[in-house]
């Protein structure tokens, strides 16, 4: 297939979202497949009360997570470490409710970390409860927003997930609307995803008695007595359906589509969500996928395989979410748990690859770039014969672009320092000779893309701002790097914010990587 055959292919986008939807069920530590469940159970609610639109229902509910990273490194810092501990929880939690929040909510903060730590993280959650919902709230939503309008979709779903945690009786976020206020496909999702959530913790009888418990304030009294008239056919159908499959069938014709360059666009934007997750990895994707790119075109690949191998490295990170991001933000040696689920973060990629249909063929370079020649790599411990091409390159080049970027544990490596670090590995016989020596050559060439202009009018200071915020730095540290005021700080993050249309960091970084902004030879 030709560059210009492969930029012609048409794939249906909700195809591609189904199975990319497991990444925000994973980092929200919800069971895989739980927002095509969501999703179904919204399209048939929608039916029901009569939605115009089905296919803003559809996206609604099926991304309603979509902005799952972007307080992650926050939560993280502030709630013990365990975000997505503290996520599975919050979705849980009914906190109108004191009782539950004590019951189910708190007990979530840092479970596996030492009671003191536990303890700690209970008291700042309840001190700070408010902030930290808010805080939350804000910046999912704008993630979302920005997400959503990125790959293509209407402007109803994006308002749908910008009012996810609103709530008819006002007491939601982040703008406190209330009734009819709330988007009807927001209002559909959240009745469904309470009632698909509590269904599979506790069966039809739990999911109907918790949405007749939220009704009225937290979910549409309307929608949730649809529920209930409905409720024994409408959770049959989840509990008997092929979920991908019926979630499918039930968009309307003809159904959003992406050629090529769209499809590329799709894998750019949840690469650079799965980067959210830390401040230590924006971008990181992005640097992959090019290099992976541009050293297949030094190795000679056909332009079929370069495309594939530059999608590849968008996603190969993927299962990142699945991890904590307190233990990707630690600064000392990981424990063996720890360890061990670093190690299964391309096992967890491979699998939500393998789910989106479209785009199967990326599984092997996708599961497979963290092994090496000589059976050291994980989590297979593949060898030499089992490790194809596209593997080797994208092994070299996720190499390269870590290595040059900073961790929590060391300063990013001088573009030399990587490059021997990355030749010891092919002396030693880990990493394919030939994918090291296309990756190098590559990572030595400027990107020959044209710098582009500014977005939203920022100036060179206000990008050289942008890039410290989106490194999560508060405005004291701002201050003291830039050797300015807190005053001046202040103003120059809250200027940015206005112009760009943001107001949290996490959707500033997004803005970030989405522009191209944090490289900072531009």
């Amino acid at each position: 297939m030709t560059g210009r055959e492969a930029d012609a292919e048409r794939l249906r986008l909700a195809e591609l979202l189904v199975g990319l939807s497991q990444v925000a069920d994973a980092g929200m530590g919800l069971e895989p497949g739980e927002a095509a469940r969501t999703c179904l159970l919204a399209v048939r609610l929608g039916e029901l009360v009569g939605a115009p639109d089905l296919g803003a229902v559809l996206y609604t509910a099926l991304l309603q997570h979509l902005g799952c990273t972007a307080y992650a490194h926050e939560a993280a810092a502030t709630l013990g470490g365990d975000d997505i501990a503290v996520k599975s929880a919050a979705v849980r939690t009914d906190f109108s409710r004191p009782a539950d929040v004590v019951r189910t909510y708190l007990p979530a903060l840092a479970p596996d970390a030492p009671q003191l730590t536990r303890l700690r993280a209970a008291g700042t959650a309840m001190r700070r409860a408010r902030s930290i919902a808010a805080g939350y709230q804000r910046a999912n939503c704008e993630v979302a927003m920005a997400a959503a309008r990125r790959i293509g979709l209407g402007e109803e779903v994006a308002e749908g997930l910008g009012a996810i945690f609103e709530q008819p009786d006002g007491h939601g976020g982040p703008r406190g609307l209330r009734g009819e206020d709330i988007p009807l496909p927001a209002r559909i999702t959240q009745v469904a995803a309470v009632a698909s959530l509590f269904d599979g913790i506790g069966g039809p009888e739990l999911a109907l008695s918790t949405v007749r418990a939220r009704a009225g304030s937290a979910l549409d009294a309307a929608i949730a007595d649809a529920f209930g008239r409905a409720a024994g056919d409408l959770l049959g159908e989840l509990a008997t359906a092929d979920v991908p499959r019926a979630v499918l069938d039930a968009e309307p014709r003809p159904g959003a589509g992406v050629r090529g360059a769209g499809v590329d666009a799709v894998c750019a934007a949840f690469g650079d969500l799965v980067d959210l997750k830390s401040p230590f990895f924006h971008g990181h994707a992005d640097r992959t996928a090019w290099l992976a790119a541009e050293a297949g075109r030094r190795l000679g690949l056909p332009d079929a395989e370069l495309v594939a191998l530059r999608r590849a490295g968008q996603l190969h990170d993927l299962g990142r979410i699945a991890v904590p991001s307190g233990i990707w933000e630690r600064r000392g040696p990981l424990r063996s748990g720890e360890w061990e689920r670093v190690r299964l973060h391309a096992y967890h990629g491979e699998r939500i690859v393998a789910a989106c249909g479209p785009l199967a063929a990326l599984v092997p370079a996708v599961g497979l770039h963290h092994e090496r020649l000589d059976g050291s790599g994980y989590h297979r411990g593949a060898g030499r014969a089992a490790i194809p091409p596209a593997a080797r390159v994208l092994a070299a080049a996720d190499a390269v672009a870590a290595m040059t970027s900073p961790r929590p544990h060391r300063d990013a490596l001088a573009p030399e320092a990587a490059a021997a670090a990355l030749v010891a590995e092919r002396d030693a016989g880990r990493l394919d000779g030939d994918a090291v020596a296309a990756v190098l050559d590559a990572a030595g060439t400027p990107r020959a893309t044209p710098r582009p202009e500014r977005p939203a009018g920022l100036t060179e200071r206000q990008v050289e701002v942008l890039r410290l915020v989106a490194a999560g730095l508060s405005n004291p540290e701002i201050a003291r790097r830039l050797v300015v005021s807190r005053r001046t700080a202040e103003h120059h993050v809250q200027d940015i914010y206005a112009r760009i249309g943001v107001s949290s960091r996490a959707a500033a970084a997004l803005f970030a990587m989405e522009h191209d902004l944090l490289r900072e030879d531009w």
